[in-house]
């Protein structure tokens, strides 16, 4: 009895921490949870024939139509999912927090490498902001003792996040192309226990302080902003371009988009920050996991979402 009483009371805990993160960015909206729960039973329908499952599907979705109150809805938001190049935002974000504080000196080189791991979405780049982030480097094994004292230092990207509130969320990995190896194969754990994670709520979190500008600093969300807008007009034989290839592809063509996505062989999200020319502003962030190459899924979460907000 005490048992099932004390699994209850961490139960109650969960979810209390869960809606204080929610309430920390966005309050829920009744009408707008109506809204993505028909979007998501839509897509689930309307792909029902390329087999994607409920289980394979995160959508949060924040209106910012009234900045000062912003209101939000999610299916699955709170499922953590391997967020491929996404986590870069995040990275983002705590290389301008470390700056901000004089813990990492503002370089040419630094900047440098902050652009293209977001505007290019470069994996090279990322490696160069994590280990001047965390104080480490990738190579070969460490001793024991060593590596915990390495790892430590690696979850530095969390601590910040956790300190902020953020829940359900494993920021402490590089990306790789065809790796890891050595100490960073160490580090992911033998399944991959400990690749990084994210929720679609958290990165919905995350994005609208940016776009609110109120991530650190109104200058620096600016700096983040410029990283993160795509532009529509630009032509570009990559069909699969963070501007053509995801939330875009929904968009209607007179729409303004600020965006970071995440693509690999198992994984297809995006995050946006959406501008219509009718005045409506929204964050929307949709994972797809499994359906890799299915770039339509993304587009018609985007589409729906536009006619029916």
């Amino acid at each position: 009895m005490k048992t099932s009483i004390a699994l209850i009371a961490l139960f109650v805990v969960a979810m209390n921490t869960n809606a204080a993160e929610m309430n920390a960015f966005a309050k829920p909206d009744p009408a707008l949870q109506q809204v993505v729960d028909d979007v998501a039973a839509g897509a689930l329908k309307e792909f029902a024939a390329k087999k994607l499952a409920s289980n394979q599907l995160a959508i949060t979705l924040v209106n910012l139509r009234d900045p000062q109150q912003p209101r939000m809805a999610s299916f699955r938001g709170d499922a953590p999912i391997y967020p491929a190049s996404v986590v870069k935002l995040f990275y983002l974000a705590a290389a301008h927090r470390w700056m901000e504080d004089g813990k990492l000196r503002d370089t040419v080189e630094l900047r440098r490498a902050m652009r293209d791991m977001i505007v290019e979405s470069s994996n090279d780049a990322t490696h160069y902001v994590l280990d001047a982030l965390t104080a480490t480097t990738s190579g070969p094994e460490l001793p024991e003792a060593a590596m915990k004292i390495w790892g430590d230092k690696r979850n530095a990207v969390n601590r910040y996040f956790a300190s902020l509130g953020y829940t359900k969320i494993n920021a402490n990995q590089k990306p790789w192309c065809e790796g890891p190896y050595g100490r960073d194969r160490i580090w992911v754990g033998q399944d991959y226990a400990n690749r990084n994670t994210l929720t679609t709520d958290a990165t919905a979190r995350l994005l609208t302080e940016i776009a609110l500008r109120q991530c650190i600093s109104v200058q620096r969300s600016e700096e983040m902003m410029k990283l993160l807008s795509r532009d529509r007009a630009e032509k570009v034989s990559d069909t699969d371009s963070q501007t053509h290839g995801f939330t875009g592809i929904g968009l209607p063509s007179d729409a303004k988009l600020w965006s970071k996505a995440g693509w690999t062989s198992t994984t297809r999200h995006d995050a946006a920050y959406v501008e219509l020319a009718d005045g409506r502003k929204f964050v929307l962030v949709t994972f797809t996991t499994s359906h890799a190459n299915e770039r339509e899924i993304l587009a018609f979460v985007a589409r729906q979402v536009v006619a029916r907000l």
